[in-house]
């Protein structure tokens, strides 16, 4: 009690959330963002297909014929600011699918796995294009395998 005679409130209790440390199956998770999706099955489900579309979209980064058709009719300057750009659009893309599969949910992993199956099979092998990308110059110095 204070002096005015009333009682003071406690302070707030705060809920503490848990995290997984393993691979767990279930659609109550957190994925990116606090609670999203959450509990609901459709959000859930909308998560998976964002993160089958961002492993996709990475794969199609991976696709070098639109990057090598630039570099050949583009100015040098123009090119690799535009290369530049690409990069770090595909290193955020790669950091996002990371950081969805710290969430260790079974069915983030599975999409994941799916759509960089579903983008190489589309853009690498040749399935979607003109075929399989041929590899730009800086690959073959760098490939330790290619001569």
């Amino acid at each position: 009690m204070d002096m005015g005679g009333s009682m003071a409130m406690p302070p707030p209790v705060k809920k503490t959330r848990y995290m997984h440390m393993t691979f767990f199956w279930g659609k109550n998770t957190e994925v990116l963002f606090t609670l999203w999706p959450g509990t609901r099955g459709g959000m859930y489900a909308l998560a998976l297909l964002f993160m089958f579309a961002l492993a996709v979209l990475l794969e199609f980064r991976a696709y070098r014929v639109l990057e090598a058709r630039l570099a050949r009719r583009a100015p040098r300057a123009a090119a690799a600011a535009v290369r530049t750009a690409v990069h770090a659009v595909r290193v955020g893309v790669a950091y996002l699918i990371m950081l969805a599969l710290m969430s260790f949910n079974g069915g983030v992993f599975l999409a994941a796995v799916a759509g960089h199956a579903a983008g190489f099979l589309a853009f690498r092998v040749g399935l979607c294009g003109s075929g399989p990308a041929p590899p730009l110059e800086e690959d073959r110095k760098n490939d330790p395998v290619c001569c």
